[in-house]
């Protein structure tokens, strides 16, 4: 009996999400929307002074990155939009050489994220090590508080009342329904009293014109040169580099939360892409957002590709459609739910007492390490680079501690085995050399490594030094119990890294 390949149909229904049917999820996902497209809006806007471009600008390229990154992306419900980190990489390039050229950086950077995510540089991700992870979710978590100071500092003391208000909504309203997400009640609300009672507070109005109008694409106005390809080299490379390893660390981060895994590759090829296009819309570029993304999948539950496609799209509507309305919230209210994600982000049970005590006091040194130096530099990039390659540093020492010698000498007096264990590598066979008695050991000299690895010609050259010292005494020495791969090495480069025996 033979069966009919599946019809078109079916195979269609195959393709569909299971979500797609499921208005519970469509209701969550739109509702996590609309609260991430109104919190990127003074975001965006503040990111594009920092350049120094109009706030369209930013807003655009917020516009684009979650709707190209929401289709492309590799990462479900992270978002995807304009950054400080960005901004801080392009303003001097702005200040020196124009928006053509920034325009032109933003795609070059795109081109390179490109070619860096078909490389296979996502993989480098699983060498962050726990404790950097731990340190860069703290840093955030301190920076998007920080981030708020300013718009507490100097500013009419009903602000404070509010902040309160929205931040006490946040916490209560979840108790009577979660149908709504809370940050969204908390900003109708406060945005309702703020103007039904005439409350002049700073609003999202004062940080800038909202855009009228769609954007439209072109080209970047710049000659096409070899002097125009130097000058924005540096700055696409820079920009490329922050806005993967942002990218690719929230993916990661997120992938921890929904415990649901996410293609690296796929989302920094689809960073690049996104880019490609901002950059053609005449947008700053952008990268991962980590707050709005804690604001779209930890505070309003969203888990598809749905909402981050909305904020986008919410964003525009927002300013284009409804731009006096929304230029009339509060920005207590956002401060309120930015301060509610920073708390929320902050892995508390890193610093508990109890946690602190068994903690390993290297593992600390890293988180506090990453956490330092995210904080003072406002680059989670460099944070990461740092707490890695110092987590590298005290494995290394803690592993080379680990390589140990036993000298057994046999009865009759003419033979000595050495047993070396744990691991030969770089680190642990600076020593290794100095720990045979030469002078005093019979003329046999057996070293045995069945309990050991080679791993790096740094070892090899080690065991060769050790055979030429015996050879120039007349001693003979025989190396046994390499496993496999330890034997290839040890052939292949022994004799080849010393001056000989």
């Amino acid at each position: 009996m033979t069966t009919s390949p599946p019809r078109p149909a079916a195979r269609l229904r195959g393709l569909k999400p299971d979500w797609l049917g499921d208005p519970r999820v469509w209701r969550t996902e739109v509702l996590a929307g609309l609260v991430v497209g109104l919190a990127l809006i003074p975001e965006a806007i503040s990111f594009s002074v920092i350049v120094g471009v109009d706030p369209a600008i930013g807003l655009f390229a917020s516009f684009t990155m979650a709707v190209t990154i929401s289709v492309v992306g590799g990462r479900r419900a992270m978002i995807s939009a304009a950054t400080g980190a960005v901004a801080l990489v392009m303003a001097p390039l702005y200040r020196e050489h124009g928006f053509g050229h920034l325009v032109a950086a933003v795609i070059l950077a795109g081109v390179l994220q490109i070619v860096l995510g078909a490389l296979g540089v996502a993989r480098l991700v699983r060498f962050v090590p726990r404790s950097v992870m731990v340190g860069f979710v703290n840093a955030l978590a301190i920076l998007v508080f920080m981030a708020q100071v300013p718009e507490m500092r100097h500013v009419p003391w009903a602000v404070y009342p509010l902040i309160v208000g929205g931040l006490a909504l946040m916490v209560l309203f979840p108790r009577i329904t979660k149908v709504v997400p809370a940050p969204l009640v908390s900003i109708v609300v406060l945005t309702a009293v703020t103007v039904a009672a005439a409350i002049a507070v700073p609003t999202v109005g004062d940080k800038g014109e909202l855009p009228s109008s769609l954007p439209t694409p072109g080209l970047p106005d710049v000659p096409i040169t070899l002097d125009t390809l130097t000058t924005i080299a540096p700055y696409a490379l820079a920009m490329a580099l922050v806005g993967l390893m942002e990218s690719l660390m929230t993916a990661k981060l997120v992938d921890d939360i929904t415990d649901t895994p996410s293609n690296k590759t796929r989302e920094s090829i689809g960073q690049g892409i996104a880019n490609i296009v901002t950059g053609f819309f005449g947008g700053m570029g952008g990268c991962a957002m980590i707050g709005q993304t804690m604001i779209n999948v930890r505070v309003s539950g969203a888990r598809t590709r749905l909402s981050t496609f909305l904020a986008g799209v919410f964003l525009m509507v927002l300013c284009v459609v409804f731009g006096p309305v929304v230029s009339d919230i509060p920005m207590a209210a956002l401060v309120a739910v930015m301060v509610m994600v920073s708390f929320a982000t902050f892995d508390w049970h890193s610093i508990a007492p109890e946690t602190l005590r068994r903690m390993p006091a290297g593992e600390i040194a890293v988180m506090v390490l990453t956490v330092v130096v995210v904080v003072a530099t406002h680059n989670l990039a460099i944070g990461v680079v740092a707490g890695t390659v110092t987590a590298m540093v005290i494995f290394t020492r803690r592993v080379a501690r680990l390589a140990d010698i036993t000298a057994v000498v046999d009865p009759d007096g003419t033979q000595v085995v050495y047993r070396v264990t744990g691991e030969l590598f770089f680190a642990s066979c600076d020593d290794l050399v100095g720990r045979f008695q030469y002078a005093t050991d019979p003329d046999q000299v057996v070293i045995d490594l069945a309990d050991t690895h080679i791993w790096d010609a740094s070892s090899v050259a080690a065991l060769d030094a050790i055979e030429t010292k015996y050879a120039q005494r007349g001693k003979t020495v025989e190396i046994v119990g390499l496993n496999r791969p330890s034997a290839r090495i040890h052939e292949t480069l022994s004799g080849e890294l010393t001056g000989g025996n």
